[in-house]
């Protein structure tokens, strides 16, 4: 299994957030809105931030090329949480292992 993430932020931006909360794994940073139009993302625009981009997140199957699992979030709550992909990821295993046995 393997984990990436995209951000709108700069390279300084990203490398700061990563190394506060002690991400290891990469991270493309200075994502334009034309490069995720196709995802379909929701952008907000306030006062407050400005024009920015909602959490979107995809579980994809590496060999076929296909996502099994989305969330888009409209605010801090609802994103995926690690113990819920493992959760996801361990019961499609079993099922893959049974359909295999049997």
């Amino acid at each position: 299994m393997s984990v990436i993430a995209g951000t709108v932020e700069d390279r300084e931006t990203a490398v700061r957030m990563a190394e506060e909360v002690g991400l290891t794994f990469p991270i493309a940073y200075g994502i334009t809105e034309d490069q995720v139009a196709d995802l379909a993302p929701i952008w907000v625009e306030d006062d407050r931030h400005g024009r920015y981009l909602q959490p979107t997140e995809f579980l994809v199957a590496k060999r076929r090329r296909t996502a099994f699992g989305t969330m888009y979030a409209s605010g801090p709550i609802g994103r995926m949480s690690i113990d819920e992909v493992l959760f996801l990821l361990r019961n499609l295993d079993r099922s893959r292992r049974r359909r295999a046995a049997g």
